[in-house]
């Protein structure tokens, strides 16, 4: 028995990035700002990769900056643009269940003096557009938004910010994460009205340590580090070109995404009915969210934790107990859903990945059925 559900916190890369991350680490190895024929290599890989994300954005190359990550390029574009934004207002709009890496950004920032506003979300962890146009005012410089929640799958309304700032007359540049929708739904950065995406290679089968930021022709941030000319000053320092060649591999291999998006639609379906027949089993999360992510209620007296542990230890079974960036911290996402103690400490994340089936479904059921069985409230 085992399954690896564990999807939104990485996936495995395919064996096609893992070799042109190898073809770069030992033949490519040159650093891409280096003029001879080993740099002119490395670059042509970087640029190549450039070219290739920027096609599944449907925006131009020069409009990706690469970063180590989401979380960078998230904390780059908080930053970046409430300092190039200061002096035209003070208000920056957010939700209570966004990544860390944003929370932990505008909390930084409250505490330099910027008005933070975090929308909280309902019992099912959605955000409604009344709550974006009511708080989006001519002093907001900042909007920021995941497109899906990391933990319950939430959809938000996304599209709904652009005209919210339009309709405030706002100065707000507007930045979306998109870690957890990237390679699962169509983004294209102009149709959802968006400044700032980002997205990171380990979501879609790539490596750990490779991300980028769309940064829309036209908009200022300011960078958080200096030194050197590399992504258009915006981000300097050598390049990680190894990692970004396998990023640029893993965005060629996503699959079609309508394809895609039937094959996980009945995958899900088939889960949530699955579990739900076990006794005590209860969905966080209802079927308008995410596809990819089940956040699932374990009637045991084990937490959250432990019952990771145990179905990894043994069964086999790879699940989490929600955003690996926590790293076992409580749930502020549920939280900021107002489940309840009971149901927080007791939930564990399911997130699956293109790779799945309905046999990891029946595999995970039925250790979660013995879990609850041999190890009852």
């Amino acid at each position: 028995m085992s399954a690896y559900l564990d999807n939104s916190a990485t996936t495995k890369p395919t064996k096609e990035v893992a070799d042109k991350i190898y073809e770069m680490l030992t033949v490519k190895f040159g650093n891409p700002s280096s003029f001879h024929k080993e740099g002119l290599e490395a670059n042509y890989e970087v640029r190549n990769a450039r070219e290739k994300i920027a096609k599944t954005l449907s925006c131009d190359a020069d409009e990706i900056i690469f970063t180590s990550g989401g979380t960078e390029a998230n904390n780059l574009a908080i930053f970046g643009a409430a300092a190039a934004g200061k002096r035209k207002g003070n208000r920056i709009v957010t939700t209570a269940i966004e990544h860390e890496s944003i929370i932990e950004a505008v909390n930084e920032l409250e505490k330099q003096g910027f008005e933070v506003i975090k929308l909280t979300p309902n019992e099912y962890g959605n955000i409604t557009e009344e709550q974006i146009f009511e708080a989006v005012n001519s002093d907001t410089i900042l909007v920021s938004m995941m497109y899906i929640n990391n933990e319950v799958g939430s959809i938000l309304p996304v599209k709904a910010i652009k005209k919210s700032v339009k309709r405030a007359n706002a100065p707000a540049l507007i930045h979306v994460d998109c870690v957890q929708a990237y390679g699962k739904i169509e983004i294209k950065p102009s149709k959802i009205g968006a400044d700032m995406v980002t997205i990171t290679a380990h979501k879609i089968h790539g490596p750990k340590g490779a991300g980028a930021l769309y940064i829309k022709k036209g908009t200022r941030i300011v960078p958080r580090t200096y030194g050197g000319e590399q992504e258009r000053k915006i981000r300097p320092g050598t390049e990680a070109a190894p990692l970004i060649a396998g990023f640029g591999v893993a965005a060629a291999q996503i699959p079609d995404l309508k394809e895609l998006s039937e094959k996980m639609h009945e995958l899900n379906a088939y889960a949530r009915k699955t579990l739900e027949a076990i006794d005590g089993v209860k969905i966080n999360n209802p079927d308008t969210s995410s596809d990819y992510i089940l956040n699932v209620y374990i009637p045991t007296f084990m937490t959250s934790q432990t019952i990771v542990q145990h179905l990894s230890g043994k069964y086999g079974i790879y699940v989490s107990n929600g955003s690996a960036c926590a790293k076992g911290k409580k749930s502020h996402v549920l939280t900021a859903m107002k489940l309840g103690d009971k149901v927080i400490e007791k939930s564990i994340r399911i997130s699956f990945g293109r790779t799945n089936t309905k046999e990891d479904v029946n595999e995970l059921a039925q250790a979660i059925k013995e879990t609850v069985r041999d190890y009852p409230i």
